[in-house]
């Protein structure tokens, strides 16, 4: 791995697009919300911030630069941390859509999904005793018949138009063959290391969250990446802090937060991403790690600098 420090990169993801508001009245929709909540994991010690925007009547998922720019600002004149915009988005949103916002803004980092996939939602709606808006259900079921589309041409097209904006790029893999598809994309130097790799489990469509299959994709990734990029770990829902757990002692950096997961501990719902925070950091300290820095994650990953984002 390219990552030799033993200061770890914690990075929460503030409200995503996989949850409804239906399953937890704490995940963050306004921009007020989604503001304060990211303010709050970064002072408990979050050096990423990992931004979606969402409709502030009804949270539903937008891809709206205008909606980001109600809460980037603030975020940015309060904490120090790397602002990381998603060109993920939802799988309803278009490419055109989901290169909106971040294109226009122009951030440090943002994540990139690294193949078509599977994205299975629709069992969460089975869970749900009582919807809040109306398009909470179709919005989950939908998912059961579509695929969410990250062609070759797609990540050429948000490689080339984020690349020259001088934005990095979290490469989300949620399978062995994102990773295979990742070093195709190094072997064409089309992008440069260090490659800040997020490996994903617990995504119904990708790779499951049994500890073999998170060994199986640092091996794979050591192999195929060798020093060419930096680890990271996401666990989905029940097993996010157990799969950090392992990656952090295995030499990975982390995320954490409330696009991944709204479940503290067992049947207790999160109240804020800034307690995910704290309790990913007790853990790490817990192993005698500490967080990385914002700085020190910066030079980590070779990032810009907050002076020259379009914010």
């Amino acid at each position: 791995m390219a990552s030799a420090a033993r200061n770890v990169i914690v990075s929460c993801a503030i409200t995503g697009s996989i949850h409804v508001p239906s399953q937890t009245p704490y995940l963050p929709v306004t921009p007020e919300q989604i503001a304060e909540n990211a303010i709050g994991a970064a002072r408990e010690g979050a050096a990423i911030l990992h931004l979606h925007a969402r409709t502030p009547e009804t949270g539903e998922p937008t891809p709206d630069p205008e909606v980001f720019l109600r809460f980037l600002p603030r975020i940015k004149e309060s904490v120090d941390a790397v602002i990381n915009i998603t060109t993920g988005g939802a799988q309803t949103m278009t490419i055109d859509e989901r290169l909106a916002g971040p294109s226009r803004l122009a951030p440090e980092m943002c994540s990139l999904n690294m193949g078509s996939m599977n994205f299975g939602l629709y069992p969460m709606a089975s869970r749900i005793k009582e919807f809040k808006y109306d398009w909470e259900p179709g919005y989950l079921e939908m998912s059961r018949g579509h695929i969410f589309r990250n062609t070759f041409a797609d990540i050429e097209r948000l490689l080339q138009t984020m690349g020259e904006r001088g934005t990095r790029f979290e490469f989300e893999c949620y399978d062995v063959g994102h990773l295979y598809n990742l070093a195709h994309f190094l072997d064409r130097g089309l992008v440069q290391p260090p490659l800040f790799v997020q490996t994903i489990f617990g995504i119904l469509g990708g790779i499951g969250t049994d500890p073999e299959d998170l060994l199986h994709m640092r091996r794979t990734a050591d192999r195929l990446l060798g020093d060419a990029y930096i680890w990271s770990i996401l666990g989905a829902g029940r097993h996010q802090f157990n799969l950090i757990t392992m990656g952090a002692i295995m030499g990975g950096n982390v995320r954490t937060g409330m696009e991944d997961n709204i479940y503290l501990g067992k049947g207790e719902l999160a109240k804020s991403n800034g307690e995910m925070v704290a309790k990913t950091v007790r853990i790490l300290r817990e192993l005698s790690l500490e967080p990385a820095t914002p700085d020190e994650a910066r030079r980590m990953l070779g990032l810009k600098g907050p002076e020259n984002v379009g914010f």
